[in-house]
């Protein structure tokens, strides 16, 4: 399928359409099961999820926090509470602020007690401990996510799935370490394609003139091989749509709607 592209002139709105969006996901997945299966990136979404589902008053009410399933799509083998935490940024900006009348999420973050070294830095850090929080993540994840949310980043990662890595061709692990990110910091975890391919909808949000050299290679550049592209190539029935402000693909020859 086409990945689908919603665009507005103000990030207010860019959130509003990310709300109903996870409304909508989420209430197709509870007509068929118990639980909401979800993904999540961090960077700038932690504060986007904010503002679409909590700060949203006609969204916020709707969420139904308790039958949701959290996971990550990469993490940095960091503390919990550490500034580089993805889990963090969730917690700060979404599980802190929900109020108290509201049954939480379950939330799946990696095993703070495998991390070793200090602050994702490979020095003094214990390779094997690494891959054990790998091999543990993987073990809690479901066989399908009903949505994943993903950024991009200005070179065309997303997830820690960096341009012309290795782990872009990883078959056998679904959730891969990495202790060579060009992005501080190195040490992490990541999803890796195969959960991206069997996944029902991926939805990136990309906001700010800063990403439209990238966007116009990644919808323009069909030889492009770049992650952010080889997600929106999927050809596993999985739905991609990108929600992203106007500066965001001002140039981008793509077709832009409206949620």
């Amino acid at each position: 399928m086409s990945p689908k592209v919603y665009s507005y002139p103000e990030s207010a709105e860019v959130s509003s359409a990310v709300g109903q969006h996870v409304l909508k996901l989420q209430d197709e997945a509870l007509a068929k099961s118990s639980t909401f299966k979800i993904a999540l990136s961090g960077g700038s979404l932690g504060k986007v999820l904010k503002k679409a589902l909590i700060d949203n008053a006609e969204v916020a009410p709707l969420v139904k926090w308790g039958q949701w399933q959290v996971y990550f799509s990469d993490e940095r083998l960091v503390e919990l509470a550490h500034a580089d935490s993805n889990y963090g940024l969730f917690n700060e900006m979404v599980l802190t602020n929900l109020p108290e009348s509201v049954t939480k999420p379950q939330v799946y973050t990696i095993d703070e007690s495998l991390l070793s070294g200090k602050d994702g830095q490979v020095e003094g850090a214990d390779n094997a401990k690494d891959q054990q929080i790998a091999e543990a993540y993987e073990a809690t994840l479901p066989s399908k996510f009903d949505l994943i949310l993903l950024g991009c980043g200005p070179d065309g990662h997303t997830c820690s799935l960096f341009p012309g890595h290795g782990l872009l061709e990883e078959r056998s692990k679904k959730i891969a370490y990495i202790s060579d990110s060009p992005k501080p910091p190195p040490r992490r975890i990541t999803f890796t394609f195969p959960v991206l391919e069997n996944a029902s909808s991926i939805a990136f949000v990309a906001e700010g003139a800063g990403k439209s050299t990238i966007l116009k290679e990644i919808f323009g550049d069909k030889n492009s091989q770049l992650p952010s592209k080889l997600v929106n190539d999927l050809d596993t029935g999985v739905q991609v749509s990108w929600f992203v402000d106007d500066s965001a693909i001002n140039g981008v020859d793509v077709l832009a709607s409206k949620y």
